[in-house]
């Protein structure tokens, strides 16, 4: 009998190696801007990117919902029937 964790089966989705866990990192290192600049000068923890990931997404989710308030802000204000507003309808599209 193979010993396996918490009852998981053998069927599961097979556990990343510590030389995948490096490489995701790794890419998610260059996607991040500001780990991006930084890692040139020194190597950032897994865990400290993975902050960072969280925090970046973070900030992502806000800048959007910042950009979705402003969109319904300048929708509002525009008539409907005017030509900015068919633009901004096309460009929301």
């Amino acid at each position: 009998m193979s010993s396996t964790r918490s009852g998981e089966s053998s069927t599961e989705t097979p556990r990343i190696t510590d030389a995948q866990m490096v490489q995701l990192i790794s890419k998610l290192q260059q996607l991040l801007p500001e780990i991006r600049n930084r890692r040139r000068s020194n190597k950032a923890s897994a865990s400290k990117v993975l902050q960072d990931t969280c925090n970046y997404v973070r900030s992502l989710h806000k800048e959007v919902d910042d950009l979705s308030e402003r969109l319904s802000q300048l929708l509002a204000t525009i008539d409907a029937d005017s030509p900015e507003a068919s633009i901004v309808q096309s460009l929301i599209m």
